[in-house]
């Protein structure tokens, strides 16, 4: 909510932080992924992103309504200001018009746990709690494994944790001696 107040400015740079770090939760996308968007892999319609994982591995991601809300007002007001001779295809820039760099996200979302007053959060973070949520939201394993891209499903059952309490209502519903 921090970057969503911030940006109500229009200042291209908060614009582009919120729409960036929207995305990022909605999506559960690694930074490198992110920062490697195009415009052409955005599908606001849809509400979908083609993504280039590890491995060159491509995936549709789904997002939700408010990463499309700061994702147009970063199409629409901020990224006008910034593109410049180096631009090219990129979604996300930065200050001077390049594509935006992994480390300059990993600072911006830094600063904004500081400014909101929450526990400092890296970017990986933020993935972590979009599989978590995704889980406790009643998704599968095999579906939280390809929003993620993973490769393996043991790296998704590590990478997220089941609660106790999910586990059982999971044991209590599917098991015909529970």
């Amino acid at each position: 909510d921090v970057a969503r107040a911030r940006a109500e400015d229009r200042d291209p740079v908060r614009l582009r932080d919120w729409a960036a770090l929207e995305l990022l939760y909605a999506t559960g996308v690694r930074v490198s992924e992110l920062v490697g968007i195009d415009l052409g892999d955005l599908d606001l319609g849809e509400r979908t992103v083609r993504v280039l994982g590890k491995g060159a591995k491509e995936r549709v991601v789904p997002f939700g309504a408010p990463a499309a809300r700061a994702v147009e007002a970063w199409s629409a007001h901020g990224r006008p200001a910034l593109v410049g001779p180096r631009t090219g295809a990129a979604l996300l820039l930065g200050a001077r018009g390049g594509r935006l760099d992994p480390r300059t996200l990993r600072g911006v979302l830094h600063r904004l746990t500081a400014v909101a007053g929450v526990r400092d959060l890296a970017p990986h973070g933020l993935r972590h709690s979009a599989a978590t949520h995704l889980l406790a939201g009643g998704s599968d394993l095999r579906t939280v494994q390809e929003v993620l891209g993973h490769a393996s499903l043991g790296t998704t059952q590590r990478y997220t944790h089941i609660t106790p309490e999910r586990l059982r209502a999971a044991y209590s519903q599917a098991h015909p001696r529970a």
